[in-house]
Order: C-alpha cells, then structure tokens, then sequence
C-alpha cells in the first residue's frame, strides 16, 4: 500500500491506475499477503477496494510515513490521515457503497470513522481488535469482556464424559452438521439443574467441530433493545473472528421477568452463529429452529464409574464405601470431583495419620454440602443435636423408625443390585408422615433419623416457596427436590398439610392453581429418590392421594404417665444441675415432650438467675408460667411440688 501511494503520488497526472496496478501486481510485498488477511476478508466477504482500505489504515498505524503520503495523495497537507474521500480517489475499484453503514467495513465495525466537516472527510481509523488481528497479537473485547467469558475447551477435552451425554455431545454435532447443509442457523437448548454437565457436553461438541466456547449470562443481558443488538452484532464479529460457539447460561433468569425473556428471545431471534442455551426448565420461547435436549442424570453405574476414575487408587483402599456414596447421593461430574478434592484436601491437613475411615467419612460430608448453596435459598437447615437417647416414643414407633433408616442405606442392594429399579422409576423415593399433636415428638424424629444417617436436613419454608406467580411455587419446590436429591438431604415439610392438602372443586383460577400445585407435588413425590418426611396435626386434611405415595405412616400419641416420666429424666442435659427432683410427680403434668421442654428451660433459667440448682420449685413456677400462657389449668397436678 505504501509503494502504490508513493507510485500514485508521482504519476497520478501522466499514468492510468489500471496499468500501474498491473506494474505492481508482480511485486512480492503485495502478493504475499498474510494469511490473517485473507481469512478476514472471507469472513466478512471484503471487496479488493475495501481490503486496501483497511490496508491504509493498518498502514497508518504501522509506519510513520504514512501521514505525509495520505496527505499528499489527498492533496491536502491538513489530511495527515485516511478518509474515505482520498480512498475514493486514489485506490483503484472504488464504488460509493462504502459509504453505507451497511457495508461491511462499517457494519462489522472493521474501521472507525471519526467526526469530520464531512463524511468523506473524516478520519478513518482500524478497530484495535481487527488490528490485533491481522497482526496476531491477543485482544479483550471491551465491550464483550463484562459480558462474554471464554470456555477452556483444552481443559474440558480432558474430562471423560460418560456414554448418556458423550451420546448427548455427539446428537448436537449433528444438529450443527445438519444446519450447515441447509445453510440455516439452530438454536440448542440444554435443559439442566446442573450447569456443569451442560458446559462439559457443549465443550466436547464444540471440540468435535473445531471451535472455541464461551459463556455469556442471561441475566446480564441488557434490557435495552439497541444496545442489545450492539452487543449481538459485537459478538458475532468476535465469534466470526475467534471461531466460537456461545453458551448461553439461563440458570439464573427468573422466567416472571418478562424484560429478560424478551431480551433472550430478541437474542435468539438475531444471533447468527452457534448458540447453546442451557436453563433449569425449558424457556418459553419460540423460533423456527429450536431444538431441545433434557440432559440426562447420570445412571448409578455411571456415577460409579466417575468415582472410581477420579479417586484412583483411593477408591480400592474405601471397600464399599464408593457404594454407599452413589446410593445416597446424586451429584454430577464436576460435583463428584469437587466432592473427591475437598476430602483428600481435608484429610492431608490432619496432624494425625490419614485412615480409610477418615477418608470416606471426608468424602460422606464432602457429598452432604455439595447441595447445600442451592438449598439454603427456599429451606432452613436445621443444626441436629438429636440422638436416640433424647426420644421417648413407644417400642412400635422406634422400630418404624429404625426401618426408614434400613430402607435408605439398602437402597443400592433392592433397587439397583436387585433390580428393582428396572420394573418402575417411580416410587423408588422414601416417603414418611409423621401425624400426631404437637410436642410429641415428630420434628425431633427427623433429627434423629438425620443423625443417624450423617446427612443434613432441611425444613421446607413456605413463605419461600409458595408464590404468587402462575407456575412458580412448583419451579421453586422443582429446585429443592433436584438441590435434595443431590445432596442427599432429608427433606421436613412441617406442618405438611399447608401444602398437601385436598384438592377441591374448581370454582376460580385460584382453584385450578391450587390444583395444579398438589398435583405436581403428587408426581414429584412419586419421582423424588430421596428420603421425605411429612409432618402435621391434621392427617385427615392430607389429599388421600399423597398418602399412597407414603411408605410409612407413624401416629405420634400423647405421652402416657411413664413416657413423660422418662422424658423428664431425659429433658436436662448432663451439665445441668438439679436438686430434689420427684420424677413421679413431674409425670403426673398432663402435657407433652414439647410442654415439658418449655417447662424445663424455663426452669432452669431462673435457677440460673436465684445462683441454684434446678429444684421442684423453680419448675413450680415455670409450670404456673406456661400454664397461664396456654390456658391449661394444672393446678391439680402441682398442688404437692413443693
């Protein structure tokens, strides 16, 4: 370029450009081109006369003395620049489409074009990112860099997918293959509550089809319809340019917001190149060529077969414990390595000498918090301090209890070794009802039930869950149940019956949405692996339907005078000092482990106040207390406390 200037210059009057340009044609500068070069102009399908055009400008940023030929070729010493109207003039097959912002040196923002008294007047300069292209130096978008993130294929390229979504990686390869033969663009949606597995299938597809990934969120989307166009029209050149797929992360996006569906769906409907949206449920969206996959869990064998590649020789060392890992708990791919390096990080900080035992009890509580950020949003966990010896409950009841715990630890050996499992997918979930009057010791089963089994557990909060929104109290109990089913927790819904009541006669839409909520909570009950416990005061206000799906039914009666004898002896823990207590007497007090527990605490709070031991009279008063809170008169069964 600077030698057809330097030429132009001195022979513009006396020699036609069409001969000069053949005089040139044979010199060694202008016929090896860099390969960059040339890629650019195919992707964006430049014109010769709007390849020298960025030539000049590349040339202006490259080497000195191009000012002075601008200006001289421009015949103007003020025009120490490029502009359009000495392009027009001086390089040879110019045509005024250049011009129009549709023109690919301007639509594709190859070049900037800087204020001026006049259009052909003003300075041309090349986009840094193009500059740093052709010359092969690395580059951030700016304007993409807060919202785009590149995906290191190279890293998920070592990861070894399992056979259910190598099988999902492979269908999208030829959903691209397909799209390309009819020259048409499709749009993948990967339905998923794990993002990690969706990342992982679209890296190995996009390793298939030599292509770079990168994520990009859709809730960071901008709402305002041309700067979202700016940003798809940035992405696509950067797409085009660095040869990449986008992966589009809906995770995060609450479906009620119609401003961010319509950002998505302006999205989807404009973007030119491979775009993969993954989300928790399905989008409402609609567009000519979308294709969606529901990403399948992996199966028990192949979460089996993660955990021994990942804990190598370890895994020989923990002899069944691997087992009883997969059999409670449903993680991913990348939950299980993040499991597997929290556990050996743990047990290699211990002063003492690692142990089998330590390890697989590290990868047990490793397993439990996996879930634990995705459940602390719509449950509370509940701090379990209970053990067998603080639950008073008739032999019948204990023994129920002891067999929910024998069917969780056994659910590996009946459903999977014994092939249980392949007769049906439904009803493989634990679910219990624990019904009686309050205080007698249903929520205090569930910690015990957790305790015995290591794992966390979680109440349901209502408020939290229950929403206004058409649809949305069941996406949300949709995520604690796919949350607990990964993590292994034992879900409580207290006071069940607000959720699980009858269905009735639909009179309204609020009818029919009520409906609609107990009937998605029947089937996923029916579906849900994991181990539930219902709770309530009022069974006969439970839709009978749920009770068929419940495995265990257990009726919590009122404490006779030996239980609450024993709970008594029980209630204060071992550090607690009493004095003079008459057990046979406290027993007589007609109420239930929870009064009992109030009483107690109560109790001991002013013998702490009084600097004394715990006696019959500070329960005296405690009982007086709560008798005038509840309106229970007691007074019989105190009057000789003292």
């Amino acid at each position: 370029m600077r030698l057809f200037l330097e030429h132009f210059i001195e022979q513009q009057t006396n020699q036609p450009l069409p001969v000069l340009l053949d005089q040139l044609a044979s010199n060694t500068v202008l016929t090896s081109a860099p390969p960059a070069l040339d890629r650019l102009c195919a992707i964006f399908n430049l014109s010769a006369f709007e390849r020298n055009i960025l030539l000049l400008c590349v040339g202006m940023e490259l080497d000195k003395s191009f000012e002075k030929l601008c200006a001289d070729a421009s015949g103007n010493s003020k025009y120490t620049y490029p502009t359009l109207g000495m392009a027009l003039t001086a390089l040879p097959g110019a045509h005024l489409s250049v011009l129009s912002q549709e023109s690919p040196l301007q639509h594709w923002q190859l070049i900037e074009i800087n204020s001026g008294s006049a259009l052909t007047k003003s300075p041309l300069r090349i986009d840094q990112r193009i500059l740093c292209y052709l010359v092969g130096e690395p580059y951030v978008d700016k304007t993409l860099e807060s919202f785009v993130k590149p995906i290191s294929v190279v890293e998920q390229a070592n990861i070894k997918l399992q056979p259910s979504h190598q099988n999902l990686a492979e269908q999208l390869v030829e959903v691209w293959s397909s799209a390309r033969n009819t020259s048409t663009t499709s749009i993948i949606q990967l339905c998923d509550a794990d993002l990690t597995a969706s990342s992982s299938i679209a890296s190995l597809a996009c390793i298939q089809v030599s292509c770079n990934l990168c994520v990009m969120k859709a809730h960071r989307l901008p709402a305002d319809p041309d700067k979202l166009n700016q940003l798809i029209q940035r992405w696509e050149r950067e797409a085009f340019l660095s040869n990449s797929a986008l992966l589009l992360d809906c995770h995060q996006v609450n479906t009620q917001e119609q401003a961010k569906l319509s950002a998505i769906a302006q999205l989807v409907e404009n973007i030119n190149t491979h775009l993969i949206i993954t989300s928790r449920e399905r989008l409402p969206l609609s567009h000519h060529s979308f294709i969606t996959f529901d990403v399948p869990k992996l199966t028990t064998t192949e979460q089996l077969a993660i955990w021994q590649d990942t804990l190598g020789d370890s895994c020989i060392e923990l002899n069944g414990h691997v087992e009883a890992l997969v059999a409670q708990f449903n993680l991913s791919q990348g939950g299980i390595q993040a499991a597997v390096a929290t556990a050996k990080g743990k047990v290699n900080t211990q002063e003492t000498e690692p142990t089998q035992n330590h390890l697989a009890l590290a990868l047990w509580d490793s397993c439990r918090i996996q879930a634990r950020p995705q459940l602390d949003d719509l449950a509370t966990r509940i701090d379990i301090t209970a053990t067998w010896d603080d639950l008073v409950l008739p032999e019948q009841q204990q023994q129920t209890l002891r067999e929910m715990i024998t069917h969780v630890r056994q659910r590996m050996t009946v459903y999977e070794k014994w092939g249980f499992a392949t007769k049906s997918c439904r009803g493989l979930g634990i679910a219990a009802l624990f019904t009686g009057t309050s205080g007698t010791g249903k929520t205090m089963s569930a910690e015990v039930i957790a305790n015995e089994l290591r794992l966390d557990l979680y109440r349901i909060d209502l408020s939290a869950v229950v929403s206004k929104y058409i649809g949305e109290t069941e996406k949300n109990l949709r995520r604690i149940f796919d949350a607990a089913e990964a993590g292994g927790a034992v879900l409580l819904f207290d006071e069940a019956d607000a959720l699980f009541s009858k269905r009735t006669q639909v009179k309204d839409s609020h009818d029919r949405n009520a409906n609609m909520e107990t009937n998605y909570l029947l089937q996923r009950m029916e579906a849900y692996q994991g181990l539930a416990i219902l709770t309530t005061n009022l069974k006969d206000s439970i839709d009978t339907a749920f009770l068929r799906r419940i495995r265990f039914v257990i009726e919590y009666p009122f404490p006779n005078a030996r239980e609450r004898k024993e709970i008594w002896r029980r209630i204060f823990p071992i550090n607690t000092p009493t004095q003079g207590l008459d057990y046979a007497k406290l027993a007589r007090l007609n109420v239930s482990g929870g009064i009992i527990r109030n009483i107690a605490l109560n109790a001991a709070f002013l013998a702490a106040e009084a600097s004394e031991s715990v006696t019959m009279k500070h329960l005296l008063n405690a009982t007086i207390n709560e008798s005038r809170k509840s309106g229970q008169g007691l007074t019989d069964a105190i009057k000789d406390w003292v």
